[in-house]
């Protein structure tokens, strides 16, 4: 634009991070979205009624559990997404928002570690997310839910795969049409080692021709319940024992107190 200069002339203080959701993010929203909102109110909504501090969002993607926390509570929310692909997604959606639901959350576009967040939720969700971590780090994740977290706490995440799938398993989205362009894809998940190798295949036609065609792959480590939970309870989680939906693990972190080997408490102010 005409009159505009850089006024930034040091490199910004964030890690750049690999976007490997440069293809996928373009489709997520068309082909997944929506049936991914309805499993998000179902397995959230109720424990995050009844937050009363902050929830945590981590690996928020596009924000439908950003979007559902806002909607549901009345309490700030942080949403951690490192991929700018789908953390534009994300601002975009947030951008659209009143005023007062903005100012309720907080983007951070680095892992959580970096964030360097401190006991400024009593609800933490990992949807969507575990799987895609390989064992270091998802281990190396606990602890910076630990600190986010309040004593007393809720730690509710999607489970990964509980082991390598036997063969190929496809699945394909329902096609959508958007004016003249229908888009459709669909995943297909198959072992590769100890590792789940997992291709979105995404394409646009028009009528009967194909207009354009993307392929990208992530990888997923399974992990059983019990695995999980082992790896959590060196922190401080307890599993619930009456939690119903067999995909969330569910926790409550019970630390007494809040002292805890970090050296000097850090005060993380909020503007909610």
């Amino acid at each position: 634009m005409l009159g505009m200069h850089t006024v930034i002339s040091r490199p910004s203080a964030t890690p750049r991070q690999l976007d490997d959701y440069a293809v996928s993010a373009e489709f997520y929203d068309v082909l997944q979205a929506q049936q991914d909102a309805t499993r998000v109110h179902r397995l959230y909504s109720g424990v995050v009624r009844g937050a009363r501090l902050g929830v945590l969002d981590v690996g928020a993607g596009t924000g439908r559990v950003t979007l559902m926390s806002l909607l549901e509570s009345e309490v700030g929310v942080h949403a951690v997404e490192p991929a700018r692909a789908m953390r534009t997604s994300l601002m975009t959606r947030l951008a659209s928002l009143p005023a007062e639901s903005r100012a309720r959350v907080t983007v951070h576009p680095c892992p959580l570690g970096q964030a360097e967040l401190y006991e400024v939720a009593d609800v933490a969700i990992c949807h969507n997310t575990v799987a895609c971590l390989s064992p270091a780090v998802r281990r190396a994740l606990w602890p910076s839910i630990a600190r986010a977290l309040v004593p007393g706490g809720s730690l509710l995440l999607q489970l990964p795969p509980a082991r390598l799938p036997d063969a190929e398993v496809v699945r394909l989205f329902p096609a959508q049409r958007i004016g003249r362009h229908e888009y459709g894809g669909r995943m297909v998940m198959s072992a590769d080692g100890a590792r789940i190798r997992t291709r979105f295949d995404y394409w646009v036609c028009a009528g009967r021709h194909l207009l354009r065609e993307h392929t990208e792959t992530f990888w997923m480590w399974p992990a059983s319940r019990a695995e999980v939970i082992d790896e959590l309870r060196p922190q401080g989680f307890l599993p619930w024992p009456d939690r119903t939906d067999a995909s969330v693990l569910a926790l409550t972190l019970d630390r007494p107190g809040s002292n805890r080997s970090r050296g000097p408490r850090r005060t993380t102010h909020v503007s909610w």
